[in-house]
């Protein structure tokens, strides 16, 4: 075990449990000649952490682990299924849902890229670098991610616990890919499936920004990892069109802000999907929720780039029924109602829809991401029961 004779200022517990289960949130008054003692779990928390190794003050702030561990008591999250899947507890925050008290798509992929970061934290392979693994660093590697794919079977509530599960297998002879499965905690209900692919093998160095073999350090590193389980069965990889500037919805002139660049300096991938479906109407956003998207990337943005967003729908999903009823049950053709300009009254719009980001240039334009998204009508239901917890009297 390690020693703790070097410095090392641990966290201190506002709150304890009392053996009845109430919370003591009294703070305990200190004094410059007395030291709190820290609680055995931090402690042990600390140990198992290798505090005595020679860490930097940043390190030993976010307590970053240098060998595999099964639990993380402070995320919520724990090694499962053998000891390749991580699984971590959340709940629905008053600042992640929208104006229909649900998590937006936003909230999702933060969720799936933060717990995918704590998967590879609580394995000890975390580096100095945005997910990247000590290999990585020792030759100055970044991931490549180049698509993903989400779909989006309900959205949780406000306040409900969600339990999201990540875990990573190969994709292919040079490819890795990363899964997820998130559902509520009570009923077992799932909400969201998700698969990413990344060229693993051909990586990027951080520097010359070229592509790079995989060393065999860093493959054996990941590999024990390995698991053939997968969130998302994608037989065929459905191919997305290149739009032009005379597709339907055109933004332009998108300049990224300070706020939006990840750790790698990069437009955060979050950011780019907003400005995806920013292109769509508020009209049709404020019926309709996401139920997939499928992403392709291209190349990453830096905060110098001008960005434009153009979208397309798909005039082929727009819902058409052959004969529409009004009032007294006598039916209309489609061609009547649209020669008297009463198709739209009916709040018709196409249910998918074709993106394109990319970086205006001067000579010519860079494609960022391409992006194809589902959606379907949104329902106004109450809550189901079955989403909550039963609480006794």
């Amino acid at each position: 075990m390690a020693s703790l004779s070097c410095a090392l200022y641990l966290p201190t517990k506002c709150s304890s449990i009392r053996e009845n289960g109430s919370i003591n949130n009294t703070p305990q008054a200190t004094s410059a000649l007395s030291v709190q003692r820290p609680s055995v779990l931090d402690v042990a928390y600390a140990v198992a952490f290798n505090p005595a190794t020679s860490l930097t003050a940043e390190q030993i702030r976010q307590s970053v682990p240098t060998e595999k561990q099964l639990t993380d008591p402070f995320r919520q999250g724990l090694i499962v299924e053998g000891g390749v899947r991580y699984r971590q507890t959340v709940v629905i925050r008053s600042y992640e849902v929208g104006p229909d008290k649900t998590a937006t798509s936003e909230t999702i992929l933060n969720l799936l890229q933060e717990t995918a970061l704590n998967h590879v934290w609580l394995s000890g392979l975390l580096g100095d670098g945005f997910g990247a693994t000590h290999g990585m660093m020792r030759n100055n590697l970044i991931w490549v991610v180049t698509r993903m794919h989400v779909l989006l079977d309900e959205y949780p509530i406000w306040g409900e616990v969600v339990e999201i599960d990540t875990w990573v297998g190969a994709s292919g002879k040079n490819g890795m890919r990363r899964d997820w499965l998130l559902r509520s905690r009570f009923s077992g209900q799932v909400f969201c499936r998700a698969t990413r692919h990344e060229h693993t093998w051909v990586m990027m160095n951080q520097q010359t920004r070229r592509l790079s073999k995989m060393p065999e350090e860093v493959r054996d590193e990941i590999s024990p990892w390995f698991t053939e389980t997968r969130a998302v069965q994608e037989e065929a990889l459905e191919k997305i069109d290149q739009l032009d500037d005379n597709a339907k919805y055109v933004n332009s002139n998108l300049k990224p802000k300070w706020n939006d660049l990840d750790m790698n300096h990069h437009v955060n991938n979050v950011k780019s999907v907003r400005w995806m479906l920013e292109t769509i109407p508020d009209e049709f956003m404020e019926d309709h929720q996401l139920s997939s998207i499928v992403l392709q990337y291209r190349r990453e943005c830096d905060s110098s780039d001008t960005v434009q967003s153009i979208c397309e729908p798909d005039e082929d999903s727009l819902p058409r029924d052959k004969n529409i009823k009004i009032l007294t049950g006598f039916s209309l053709a489609p061609e009547i109602l649209d020669g008297g300009g009463l198709l739209g009254t009916f709040d018709k719009w196409p249910t998918r829809y074709t993106h394109l980001l990319q970086i205006k240039g001067e000579k010519k334009d860079e494609e960022i991401v391409r992006g194809k998204t589902t959606w379907r009508k949104k329902t106004k239901k109450s809550l189901n029961s079955s989403h909550l917890p039963v609480l006794k009297q």
